[in-house]
């Protein structure tokens, strides 16, 4: 079995009609799963996040998220999908890169 799994979901991930976790006979269906959801992501929903299918460890695919700072009016670093979209979830891209950010520079 192969597994596609959505790095983090945004609130507009959460409002699209796609699932994470996603499980499939072959290494091919898995492949077109994730390109597809990162494809129709990019094209359909705010544009604050660019998201991109990649191959993982073993028998699973993840759907990496990104800013995307070129389609943002007025961009700052701490602008997230959650913000654009008015989505009520917590999880916001930047905080998460922040904290790998902080925890960096305090190993150093």
């Amino acid at each position: 079995m192969y597994t596609v799994q959505m790095e983090k979901e945004c609130g507009c991930f959460k409002k699209s009609e796609y699932a994470n976790n996603v499980k499939f006979e072959t290494q091919k269906d898995a492949y077109a799963y994730a390109t597809t959801v990162a494809e129709f992501m990019n094209e359909e929903f705010c544009n604050q996040h660019i998201f991109s299918a990649h191959k993982g460890d073993g028998d699973y695919f993840f759907i990496k998220v990104a800013i995307n700072t070129e389609k943002v009016t007025g961009v700052t670093p701490h602008i997230s999908c959650d913000t654009g979209c008015t989505a009520t979830d917590k999880w916001s891209l930047e905080a998460a890169q922040k904290s790998d950010l902080d925890n960096s520079k305090s190993s150093e």
